[in-house]
């Protein structure tokens, strides 16, 4: 998305481990419904429980079924109020949710407060093992339904209460002003009673609440999207529906975008950037994201994190010449990274360029004799794991792998370790399988340094896929997440920041455009600052 990863100042991920597109190939020629837009989509995952998807691919279709009590303007990134009438405090730590009337389910169930409420609930209960649960850390009582060890002391939480069908209020363990800025992301949204009497056929076909309804979902081939005709909210679909079909090959995509046989794809082939132009003219789509690619080194193993490997992890992060990758590899729709957020966030939001400060230049002699000083690479040689079900992967690892190589004058210290499928990947990552550093990203879920920080790096946080854990950078999330002044609040994530410049848990390697492009069938094409298109905005000519 998601993900995806994720502001709590905010917590948890959408996130993203990024998600690439996957792409499959010689899927025939357009919708046979001519109001459809087809583009190219890899399976997500997990099931499309909103608390249990935070990687981009499941994202785009919570974001199509669902609408939530904000949402991110596909513009600028603001939250602002969908379902919800007012979120009211005086405190910041106790709120009032009152909603607008009017709001069903596709299946004709009214949104209420009640919907929210046992929604999140679900979600956070350890019992129902929801990867986005840590999102409802902040509320009282979360502790209980989801504790460090041992088994749930309660089954909701004691800080949600539901006042009438269009309210309910919200207690938090501390206070937290930014809180209702994380409420568009996709794990708050509410349920319908039919996701908890008849789970196992909801997942199979998600009720939603959103602009369009799932028709049909064959994994590994398509899902089928189609237009809510009642739908109650402003943002109605300008289209018949979406056919998101899956690719395992996103040059394939892009191929049958050109052969006309497929609408949209969100992921221009590394390979085809010096085309594209050409190719598309004012059909490419090449925009700032929120998004930023990283190598997340596995800090669970000891070979990565013994006595000395933070000397290591640095000196491969300035053994990378990501000037060079990003110029020649990405024709510049990359940006080298100096920090572990995003330049989309400005600095009112957060982004100071630096913070990383000289472990993310490219000092081939100083990384050398660093990494030496550490003790050198695990058993001399390093991998870096990715999915292979994109074309683009291989070529900016392989890049990777070359100036590491060359920089320690051997052909030999690095090499790209490639895994089959996104979803294999992911599953290898979240078992904790990985031996060696493995491409990571974030795509954020609300324009916030907390949503880059906390979910990928505070100890147990839920897409913190390499389990580093700093007591001072969660002291110091903790305290910028307490902060009513945003400001301060901002200034102490940066001082988080360095003690992840210090450690390296990930290395930063650069900040990514949203790129895409699209047939001349369609128009009002846009993608919003996560990098997602806006798909209830195209038009078919």
């Amino acid at each position: 998305m998601r993900a995806a990863t994720h502001a709590k100042w905010a917590v948890g991920a959408v996130s993203v481990a990024l998600a690439a597109t996957a792409c499959g190939g010689g899927v025939g020629s357009g919708s046979d419904d001519p109001g459809v837009v087809s583009a190219s989509w890899g399976d997500p995952q997990n099931p499309l429980e909103p608390a249990n998807t935070n990687e981009v691919q499941g994202g785009k279709v919570l974001e199509m079924i669902f609408r939530g009590l904000k949402r991110y303007n596909s513009k600028t990134g603001a939250a602002q109020n969908v379902i919800a009438d007012r979120i009211e405090t005086t405190d910041s730590q106790h709120y009032t949710v009152t909603l607008k009337p009017g709001w069903t389910f596709s299946n004709g169930e009214k949104v209420t407060a009640k919907s929210f409420v046992d929604a999140w609930n679900y979600g956070a209960l350890l019992d129902n093992s929801q990867r986005n649960a840590s999102f409802f850390q902040y509320i009282d009582g979360y502790d209980r339904v989801h504790p460090e060890n041992g088994t749930a002391k309660a089954k909701t939480m004691s800080g949600l209460k539901v006042v009438s069908p269009t309210e309910f209020t919200v207690k938090l363990n501390q206070k937290f002003s930014s809180w209702p800025d994380t409420l568009g992301y996709s794990a708050f949204m509410p349920l319908p009673r039919a996701f908890y009497t008849d789970h196992a056929a909801w997942v199979k076909k998600p009720i939603g609440n959103g602009p369009y309804v799932v028709e049909s979902y064959t994994k590994g081939s398509a899902m089928k999207l189609r237009k809510r005709a009642k739908y109650p909210g402003a943002d109605k679909a300008r289209n018949d529906g979406i056919d998101l079909r899956v690719y395992t090959d996103n040059n394939s995509a892009y191929t049958d975008l050109q052969a006309g046989n497929l609408d949209l794809v969100d992921d221009i082939p590394a390979t085809q950037l010096k085309n594209v132009r050409q190719d598309l003219g004012d059909r490419y789509l090449n925009l700032p994201a929120g998004v930023i690619q990283t190598l997340t080194v596995p800090i669970y193993d000891k070979a990565w994190n013994k006595p000395g490997m933070d000397k290591v992890r640095r000196g491969v992060s300035m053994a990378i010449d990501r000037a060079s990758i990003t110029r020649e590899i990405f024709r510049d729709t990359r940006t080298p990274a100096t920090d572990w957020t995003s330049p989309v966030l400005k600095a009112d939001g957060g982004y100071k360029a630096g913070l990383c400060g000289t472990a993310c230049e490219f000092h081939p002699k100083e990384a050398k004799a660093l990494i030496k000083e550490g003790g050198g690479l695990p058993g001399g040689k390093m991998t870096i794991a990715y999915n292979a079900d994109t074309g683009s992967h291989k070529d900016w690892i392989d890049a990777i792998c070359n100036s590491i190589n060359n920089t320690l004058g051997d052909d030999k210290a690095c090499v790209g370790a490639p895994v089959g499928t996104f979803a294999d990947f992911r599953n290898r990552i979240s078992a904790r399988k990985m031996t060696g550093l493995f491409r990571a990203g974030w795509q954020m879920d609300y324009p916030l340094i907390q949503n880059f920080l906390q979910p990928m790096y505070y100890t147990d946080a839920s897409s913190n896929d390499g389990k580093f854990s700093n007591p001072e950078f969660d002291r110091l999330v903790n305290e910028a997440n307490a902060a009513t002044d945003v400001p301060a609040a901002i200034g102490k994530f940066q001082d988080a920041e360095k003690i992840l410049a210090d450690q390296m848990p990930a290395v930063p390697l650069w900040y990514q455009n949203g790129s895409g492009g699209y047939s001349e069938r369609i128009g009002h094409v846009s993608l919003n600052p996560f990098s997602v298109p806006v798909y209830n905005e195209i038009k078919v000519n």
